[in-house]
């Protein structure tokens, strides 16, 4: 059994790469992006952070939308537990730029250079760096080195750490203390409430033409309860009800096939 056939959906209800355009209003989508936006202006570092599936990378996608190309350069990087070095490389592959060289020295004078020229161009270099509560503790006492310019009297690099709540713990470190000194906002995702939930699990169907709700409330508690209000495990736990649902010929969604879907997943 097609589920979208069934219910009518014109298109998958839970994607996960939905349009910024169709984003649920998350209630701490503003707060994020005017955090953002501050830091940017100023030149300096701000945090976001919550579990895994909270909405990060959502509420990030929204606020750097927000910030016209033609003013900002966005420069995305995936953090891991490497060195240093293997931070400039990322920067530098994000940025096309040759970065092979084994000489410390060599890559970070190429990728400052690079990072000049944008701002030269009056483009605001923004860094983002996506899964820093993995980098290593030597990483962060040295993270200041990729945003500080002309002895620190030149802001022209913006930072957005994303991580789990781990992240403040490595920033409290004293070791982290040149970096930590630069935030200037710190922004932290907690799960839907429930009414939440429900709007939330009503604006997806309507994205994809359905204008009638399909979860029953006891359903939509499920989704809930067993989602801990975290959009990535309620899509889910969303998506698979729906299934259930339609393999058993039923237009509403009922708590029996929330929980059958939570067996599928871990």
């Amino acid at each position: 059994m097609n589920y979208k056939n069934f219910f009518g959906f014109q298109k998958e209800p839970f994607a996960q790469d939905i349009k910024v355009s169709d984003l649920f209003p998350l209630p701490s989508l503003n707060g994020v992006f005017e955090r953002i936006k501050y830091a940017v202006e100023l030149g300096a570092v701000t945090v976001l952070t919550g579990e895994v599936g909270a909405g990060k990378s959502t509420s990030l996608r929204y606020a750097i939308s927000k910030l016209h190309p033609s003013r900002y350069k966005t420069i995305p990087v995936i953090a891991n537990n490497g060195t240093i070095m293997e931070t400039y490389r990322q920067i530098g592959l994000s940025l096309n730029v040759d970065t092979r060289s084994p000489s410390v020295t060599t890559v970070i004078k190429t990728v400052r250079a690079v990072i000049s020229e944008i701002a030269l161009r009056k483009e605001t270099p923004v860094l983002v760096i996506d899964e820093a509560h993995l980098m290593r503790l030597e990483v962060f006492a040295q993270l200041h080195t990729l945003i500080q310019f002309d002895f620190d009297s030149k802001p022209l690099v913006p930072l957005i750490l994303v991580g789990h709540n781990t992240l403040m713990d490595k920033l409290h470190y004293h070791t982290s203390r040149p970096i930590a000194s630069r935030v200037v906002g710190k922004s932290h995702l907690d799960g839907l409430k429930l009414k939440e939930m429900q709007s939330y699990l009503m604006h997806h169907l309507e994205i994809a033409g359905i204008k009638e709700q399909l979860f029953s409330d006891e359903a939509i508690l499920a989704v809930h309860q067993g989602s801990g209000g975290l959009l990535r495990r309620a899509n889910l736990l969303a998506k698979g009800a729906l299934i259930a649902a339609a393999m058993e010929n039923l237009s509403v969604v009922a708590a029996e096939h929330v929980r059958i879907a939570s067996t599928e997943i871990i």
